[in-house]
């Protein structure tokens, strides 16, 4: 069955636009499309996607408020946010509020597709390509004392979580992770799940949100 996904955004255009591309691979079809955020939640309800590729600036609900109620469903399914990434000051607070990864709406046919696999697997879409350059963006732009909040929960982590997470925040794979410090992937992974609990985040753009705001990888 291929994976179904739904689209949010005000630009028809757009729409459009991934429309095709997402519909012309075999494995990914688009079951449904909104042009506002207020239409999400009932979209998904009707159409049980497991992506939702969600804008940010919309007209009556933006897809910060969008997405933070698609992710309250009791069976929410993964959303990908787009973002311009200059204009966009919401895809931070997006990010942080349980979206699954972003997507830059200048990505090219093949990463769109790659993404929403990504997403629809569970995992964050991270970039190493855009996710430094954006997480940092936002990151100088936070408040002290959310600084001074994560650099308190910092001393609650090992050497090695704060290695792991360090790496996590760089974009770097368990299997790449694994090689660089010579553990096993499993090991790798119980350390972030470790670190997800101490930490209270939900994914790895969490994480690597709080290894900014820490200091651990600096922009």
């Amino acid at each position: 069955m291929p994976l179904r996904v739904v689209l949010v955004d005000d630009d028809p255009l757009v729409r459009t636009g991934l429309a095709m591309i997402l519909d012309s691979t075999p494995d990914l079809e688009v079951v449904g499309q909104a042009g506002d955020g207020d239409e999400a939640v009932p979209l998904v309800n009707r159409h049980a996607p497991d992506v939702v590729v969600m804008d940010i600036r919309m007209s009556r609900v933006n897809g910060l408020a969008a997405t933070a109620a698609v992710r309250a469903l009791p069976r929410p399914p993964a959303v990908l946010v787009l973002t311009t990434f200059d204009l966009d000051e919401y895809v931070f607070d997006a990010l942080a509020g349980g979206a699954n990864g972003f997507l830059l709406k200048e990505s090219s046919p093949q990463e769109i597709i790659d993404a929403v696999r990504v997403v629809a697997r569970g995992e964050s879409m991270l970039s190493p390509r855009t996710t430094t350059r954006l997480i940092s963006h936002f990151v100088e732009q936070r408040s002290s004392p959310r600084r001074r909040r994560a650099a308190v929960s910092l001393s609650t982590l090992t050497e090695r979580e704060r290695e792991i997470v360090s790496a996590v925040a760089q974009g770097k794979s368990n299997a790449v992770i694994a090689g660089e410090f010579y553990l096993s992937e499993a090991t790798v992974k119980t350390h972030i799940t470790r670190t997800f609990a101490k930490l209270d985040v939900a994914n790895r753009v969490q994480l690597t949100i709080f290894a900014y705001e820490a200091g651990l990888v600096t922009p």
